[in-house]
């Protein structure tokens, strides 16, 4: 099952962080607009994520809920119907969530820099350290943690949280 590291920090803007992710990275940036359903799942998260009405992905993953680099085992399948196949699963499962967002992408290396505008919630960085087949965990928060230093991310700036708790937490509190 494919794997990575993940941080994700809250940040006063985008406009700060966005030359350091450009200076680091290999590609980008890259505009994409994401529409996040995540639906009741016992076993970690399931979400599907619209691009558009002909293009979208369905991602199982889980992680820990905990502050700093985190290990996340991931799955990801296609669709060219992601309407269709959001009313199934609401259908079944019933929804636990819903994220907008608008993100830009950098890819630095093996890891995915994310600056998120996030509806309802303001904007945040994240990284993706993929990992290699059978390689150490450490090794990518290594990464991660060398990242943070050099995008200048604080500790303090970290969240445990994915933004869909993030936002039933601001609905319920």
């Amino acid at each position: 099952m494919p794997r990575n590291v993940e941080i994700k920090a809250r940040i006063e803007s985008i406009d700060s962080v966005f030359p350091k992710a450009a200076a680091l990275a290999d590609q980008g940036p890259v505009e994409i607009s994401q529409d996040d359903t995540f639906f009741a799942c016992e076993n970690g998260r399931l979400k599907l994520r619209a691009f558009s009405p002909e293009k979208g992905e369905l991602i199982f993953y889980h992680r820990a809920d905990r502050i700093g680099p985190k290990e996340c085992f991931y799955v990801v399948s296609p669709t060219s119907s992601p309407d269709t196949l959001r009313n199934a699963l609401l259908l079944a499962y019933g929804q636990a969530g819903r994220v907008r967002k608008q993100r830009t992408l950098f890819l630095a290396g093996r890891t995915r820099i994310h600056l998120d505008r996030v509806e309802g919630l303001g904007e945040f960085i994240e990284l993706e350290v993929v990992l290699a087949e059978g390689e150490s965990a450490a090794t990518g928060e290594a990464v991660a943690r060398e990242l943070m230093q050099e995008l200048g991310i604080r500790p303090d700036q970290l969240i445990e949280n994915a933004y869909v708790d993030l936002l039933a937490l601001k609905t319920t509190g």
